[in-house]
């Protein structure tokens, strides 16, 4: 077992930018590794009022005075230099959202470890989390890996599944994954510094690729199946979100789809795609298959409310078309 000297003698520098890796980081700080030096994406512009944001990462970082690196891009020999003047043992990376050159990856001793949200070869890329969501899928995991030039391809050192619930959004399997993550990051590092773990090759033949999530996914074509459209709902929440669009008259309004539920059977009257009707209590969306109901949605540029206050205000939204 690692002994705490170990840990303080030990250099570790982390990269990483989501709150996935704020958690990740935070479990090194609490378990006492000497962290030197923390690698971050640049501050952004968020929100409608576009006020400067600093990374989740850089905030933990800030408050435990670790020193902070903001580099755009490694092909530039400084943010290189800066690294090495850090002299790394081990660089631990986690969402961080870059890809590391091979005179980066060469730099620590202990190599670059990667805290990857899926089970390896699946699911590839930077958005494992929507795409096992979007696929339906029913479980999923955490794999270390050592890393190399290419993206999520290097050799596994561990591997830990997680099974899926039926209502697990991107928010919740997050919250679950980053859990699980910094338990078997901890567990595995003691193991590989001491050189108990031997790497084992991915199965390059059964590798998928995460398909880039952009705002326009959450469009919904009610021309889909029921159990799709759930799947876009659970794996785009809380963003960029699912919604739709309404004519109300002469007027389009952007809708969007703040909680829906599933009913997979379809009614005995076989509706249009996309129409909106009445199922008992409840307002339902005919899809191809099965049929979506919705409880809570948006107007843009409105507040949230729930379906029944929306009817309220809007009586010709039932029997409507949505497209």
């Amino acid at each position: 077992m690692q002994t705490e000297k170990n840990k303080i003698k030990l250099r570790v520098v982390f990269m990483g930018t989501s709150e996935l890796s704020e958690k990740i980081l935070a479990a090194l700080i609490d378990n006492d590794y000497n962290i030197v030096g923390v690698f971050t994406k640049t501050d952004k512009k968020i929100g409608r009022k576009q006020e400067l944001t600093s990374p989740a990462v850089k905030l933990l970082a800030e408050k435990h005075a670790i020193p902070i690196f903001q580099p755009q891009t490694f092909r530039h020999p400084q943010a290189t230099d800066q690294l090495r003047e850090l002299k790394p043992d081990l660089i631990v990376v986690a969402a961080y959202g870059k890809i590391l050159p091979k005179a980066v990856l060469e730099i620590p001793g202990f190599g670059c470890i990667n805290v990857h949200v899926s089970l390896l070869p699946k699911y590839r890329g930077p958005s494992p989390i929507q795409n096992v969501l979007l696929c339906g899928e029913t479980e999923t995991g955490t794999t270390i890996m050592l890393m190399d030039e290419n993206v999520d391809t290097g050799d596994i050192l561990t591997q830990r599944k997680l099974a899926i619930n039926a209502t697990d959004t991107t928010e919740s399997l997050m919250k679950k994954l980053a859990e699980q993550g910094a338990t078997l990051l901890l567990e595995t590092l003691p193991n590989w510094i001491e050189r108990k773990i031997k790497p084992t090759k991915q199965d390059h033949f059964h590798a998928t690729l995460c398909q880039l999530i952009e705002r326009d996914d959450g469009h919904i074509l009610w021309i889909e199946d029921a159990a799709s459209i759930y799947n876009k709902y659970r794996a785009l929440t809380p963003w960029p979100g699912i919604f739709t669009y309404w004519k109300n008259g002469s007027i389009t309004v952007r809708l969007k789809l703040i909680a829906i539920e599933i009913q997979k059977r379809n009614p005995e009257q076989l509706r249009a795609c996309g129409e909106v009707f009445e199922i008992g209590c409840d307002i339902g969306v005919q899809t191809t298959k099965g049929v979506i109901l919705i409880k809570q949605l948006q107007k843009e540029g409105k507040n949230a409310t729930d379906i029944t206050s929306f009817i309220n205000g809007h009586p010709k939204f039932v029997g409507s078309i949505l497209f």
